[in-house]
């Protein structure tokens, strides 16, 4: 049940959108147990974001939610990932990429929760 949500300082096209949801889909197996087949993808881009007091001009903002945890290795493998490939794709210096990761006990799908 993982979501990534993106908030992106730049405006992203069509294909960017589609190339990161698919990279970020084969990333999310990066935490075990888990697949693109439940992965839910936002984007909001031309967001303003600000480090240090400074606007970004190019920066990301990314969080990671999934149900039930995991271990520390693989959270640092993922942002590694991350940043790699908001870099590859949008230019973005890992400096300028937050990652944030928060988990859940309860998660409802198709009027049921888990």
């Amino acid at each position: 049940m993982p979501f990534i949500d993106s908030k992106i300082t730049t405006k992203l096209s069509a294909t960017q959108k589609d190339t990161l949801k698919t990279e970020l889909g084969k990333l999310i197996s990066t935490i075990p147990g888990k697949s693109e087949s439940f992965l839910m993808v936002g984007f909001s881009d031309e967001y303003p974001l600000y480090l240090g007091g400074q606007a970004l001009d190019k920066g990301a903002f990314v969080e990671v939610k999934i149900f039930g945890s995991t271990s520390d290795e693989a959270l640092e493998s993922l942002t590694q990932k991350i940043c790699a490939l908001y870099e590859k794709e949008l230019g973005i210096p890992p400096k300028a990429i937050y990652v944030k990761y928060e988990f859940a006990t309860h998660w409802g799908w198709n009027n049921h929760n888990f």
